[in-house]
C-alpha cells in the first residue's frame, strides 16, 4: 500500500480549548481577536473582553445545571455569539453539538435525540418554533434558549453569585481526551452520523492547519498589514468551526457574516486579509464578473485578462515581455476590481469541501491572491492535508499535515491514521468499526499520491458510476468543469448500470436573465419554457463538449436534460456545505434521468 506522512512536533501547551483563551488574554490582553457588527460598526473585542464574557455565560451555563458531559446543542448563523456560547460550553466541560440553521425539522429532531442534548441554544424565535416542532419524544432536553430574547444576560446574572473559581476549576480537570463537538455530517443521504471529536483532535488540528500558514501570517505581521478574516460559512460545519477556534489560536482577528446577501458590503466593509471559501464561491466570484464585462461588450478582454493572469500563475510570475505588459494593463481594468470586490487587501483563500478546478488555482495566484486547497472530513477534524506557501501543487489537495499519514488501498481509497482522526461515531458501534481498517479510518474517497507526497482526490468511492458496460466513472471531474460555465449553476452526471453518462443541469437565474436579454427571448421565461430552446441547449451543449475533454471518450457525457429548478439548500438538493445529495436528486427527478436514455 502507498503511504506518506508527515511528523508533527509535540504539543503540551494546552488540556483543552478553553486554555486557548485564558492563554490570549494573559500574554495580549489588548488585542482584538473579534469584531462584531453593533449598530452597524465594526467594535474590536479584545482578548480580555472575550475571556470575561465567556466565563460570565459559563457560570450561568452552572448556575443553571450544565454539567460536564452534558451535550448542548447550538443552532446559530456564523455570527459573534456562536463562539461566544461554544466557548462558555467549553469552559464547563460540556460538549457542543452544533446544528446547522437550514436544518428540517426532521433533521433536528434526529441531532437532539441522537446526541442526548439538555439544552439548546436557537437564534430566533422562528428558530425556537422549529425545536418546538421537534422535541416530541426528547424529555432529555430542558433548556431552549434564544439569543434574540436576551439569553446570554439572563445566563450572566444567573451566574453572577456563583464562585467565581468554579469556571477555572473546571477549565483545570480538562484533558485533550475529553469530548468537545459531537458533529454530525451533513450527511449526502440518510440521516446523518454523530462525530465525537475530542479537544485533543482540535488541538492538533489547529496546531498544525495553522502553523501550515504562518508563514504568510508572519509576512502580514512584517508588512504590518491587520491579520483577520471574515467567516461566512456555516459554523456547524466541521470546515468552519475548525478555522474559527485556529483563528483564536493565532490571534486572528475574526469578523463574521451571518447573511451571505449582505457579503459583498461586509467584504468592502471589513476588507479581511485572508478567507475561508469553498471552490464554489470562488467560481460564482469569476462568473458573476465576467457576467458584467459580457453586459458591458468586454467578454473576449475579461477572458482574455483571464488567461494572463492564469499563465502568470502558472509560471509563477515568468512571463514573456508582451505579456507582461498585457498584464499590467489588465492588472488596472480587471484585477484591481475583483481584488477591491474581496476587501481590496486580500493575501490568501483557504479553500476545501470540494475540488477546486486548476485554472482557478492560477488565475487567483496570478492576480497576487495565493489559493490553498486542502482535504478532510468531518471525521478526521477538518483538513488532513493542505496545499501550503511553501509546498503549493495545483490540481491536488496538498501533501499531509503534520502528524498524518495517508496510505492508498489497492481498490484506491484514501486511508489515514493520525491525532486528526475523530474517535467514532456516538453510540453507534457498528458504523464505527465499519469505517476502519486495520486501524486506518476508511474515507470513501479515491485518490492518487505521487512521488512527492501531494494527493490528489478522483472521486468518492459511493458516487462511483458503473456503466452497463462496465466503465467506471468518478462524475467529479465533469460536473466541476460544467459550473465553470455562466449559464450552469449545478450539475450531475447519472449513468449507473446505464449505457453512458449523462448530466442533470440547472440554469444559474442571474446569468439567465442576461442571457435572454441577449438572445431576445421572453424576459417572463422559465428553465422548464426554455429547456428545448434550441439556442440554449447549443451552448450548453459547448459546455459539455469542453468538460468531455478532462475525461476519456468511455467516461464523457453523451447527453443532457436541463431540469425546471436549480438544486439548493433550502430544497433539500445541497447538503448545508453545497454537495450534492445524489440519491433525492435521482429521486425526485428519476423521469427526467430515464428520458435520457430513451
Amino acid at each position: 500500500m502507498r503511504q506518506y506522512s508527515a511528523n508533527a512536533p509535540e504539543d503540551e501547551r494546552f488540556r483543552g480549548l478553553t486554555d486557548l483563551i485564558y492563554a490570549n488574554a494573559k500574554e495580549a490582553p489588548h488585542d482584538a481577536v473579534f469584531s462584531r457588527r453593533v449598530g452597524g460598526e465594526w467594535q474590536d473585542v479584545t482578548t480580555t473582553a472575550f475571556l470575561q464574557a465567556v466565563v460570565e455565560v459559563a457560570r450561568g451555563l452552572v448556575a443553571t445545571g450544565i454539567m460536564p458531559g452534558d451535550r448542548v446543542a447550538l443552532l446559530c448563523r456564523t455570527r459573534y455569539e456562536w463562539p461566544l456560547v461554544n466557548f462558555a460550553v467549553w469552559a464547563v466541560r460540556a460538549v457542543l453539538v452544533p446544528v446547522y440553521p437550514t436544518a428540517s425539522v426532521e433533521q433536528l429532531r434526529w441531532v437532539l435525540g441522537d446526541s442526548g442534548a439538555v439544552a439548546v441554544v436557537v437564534e430566533t424565535a422562528e428558530d425556537a418554533e422549529k425545536v418546538a416542532a421537534a422535541r416530541t419524544g426528547l424529555p432529555g432536553l430542558s433548556h431552549v434558549w434564544r439569543l434574540d430574547a436576551g439569553v446570554l444576560g439572563q445566563l450572566t446574572e444567573a451566574g453572577r453569585y456563583l464562585d467565581p473559581n468554579a469556571v477555572n476549576e473546571l477549565r483545570l480537570a480538562a484533558t485533550p481526551d475529553d469530548t468537545a463537538t459531537i458533529t454530525y455530517t451533513s450527511g449526502t443521504s440518510g440521516m446523518p452520523k454523530g462525530c465525537t471529536l475530542t479537544h485533543g483532535n482540535f488541538l492538533r488540528e489547529t496546531q498544525t492547519a495553522m502553523g501550515a500558514v504562518e508563514p504568510l501570517l508572519e509576512r502580514m505581521r512584517e508588512l504590518g498589514e491587520p491579520r483577520c478574516t471574515l467567516l461566512f460559512v456555516p459554523l456547524a460545519h466541521v470546515l468552519g468551526h475548525v478555522v474559527q477556534i485556529g483563528c483564536v489560536r493565532a490571534r486572528v482577528r475574526v469578523g463574521h457574516t451571518p447573511d451571505t446577501s449582505a457579503l459583498s458590503a461586509d467584504l468592502a466593509d471589513f476588507r479581511p486579509t485572508f478567507l475561508l471559501a469553498v471552490p464554489y464561491v470562488l467560481e460564482r466570484l469569476v462568473g458573476a464578473a465576467r457576467r458584467r464585462a459580457e453586459e458591458a461588450g468586454r467578454a473576449k478582454a475579461f477572458d482574455g485578462a483571464v488567461a494572463v493572469a492564469a499563465a502568470n500563475g502558472r509560471t509563477r510570475g515568468r512571463l514573456g515581455r508582451w505579456d507582461r505588459i498585457r498584464y499590467a494593463a489588465y492588472d488596472r481594468l480587471v484585477y484591481n476590481k475583483i481584488r477591491a470586490a474581496l476587501g481590496g487587501r486580500l493575501r490568501f483563500v483557504l479553500t476545501g469541501g470540494a475540488s477546486l478546478a486548476p485554472r482557478l488555482h492560477h488565475f487567483f495566484q496570478g492576480i497576487d491572491i495565493r489559493v490553498l486547497e486542502g482535504y478532510g472530513l468531518t471525521e478526521t477534524t477538518a483538513a488532513i492535508t493542505l496545499n501550503t506557501p511553501a509546498h503549493t501543487r495545483a490540481g491536488t489537495v496538498g501533501r499531509p499535515l503534520p502528524g498524518v499519514t495517508i496510505g492508498i488501498s489497492d481498490d484506491g481509497e484514501v486511508l489515514v491514521k493520525g491525532e486528526h482522526v475523530f474517535r467514532g461515531y456516538w453510540r453507534n458501534a457498528a458504523a464505527t468499526d465499519a469505517a476502519f481498517i486495520d486501524g486506518w479510518f476508511a474515507t470513501g474517497d479515491l485518490g492518487r499520491l505521487d512521488d512527492d507526497g501531494y494527493l490528489t482526490i478522483t472521486g468518492r468511492r459511493k458516487e462511483l458510476i458503473v456503466t452497463s458496460g462496465g466503465t467506471n466513472v468518478a462524475p467529479v471531474a465533469v460536473e466541476d468543469h460544467l459550473r465553470a460555465h455562466p449559464l450552469i449553476s449545478q450539475a450531475m452526471v447519472v449513468g449507473d448500470n446505464r449505457p453512458y453518462p449523462a448530466a442533470l443541469i440547472t440554469l444559474d437565474a442571474e446569468y439567465l436573465e442576461y442571457w435572454k436579454i441577449v438572445n431576445r427571448k421572453p424576459l417572463s421565461a422559465t428553465p422548464a419554457e426554455l429547456a428545448a430552446d434550441r439556442e440554449l441547449l447549443a451552448e450548453l451543449q459547448q459546455a459539455v463538449d469542453a468538460a468531455n475533454l478532462a475525461v476519456s471518450r468511455l467516461e464523457s457525457v453523451r447527453a443532457f436534460r436541463v431540469l425546471d429548478r436549480d438544486f439548493t439548500v433550502d430544497n433539500g438538493y445541497l447538503t448545508p456545505s453545497l454537495k450534492l445529495r445524489r440519491t433525492a436528486i435521482e429521486t425526485d427527478f428519476a423521469a427526467a434521468i430515464a428520458a435520457l436514455y430513451r
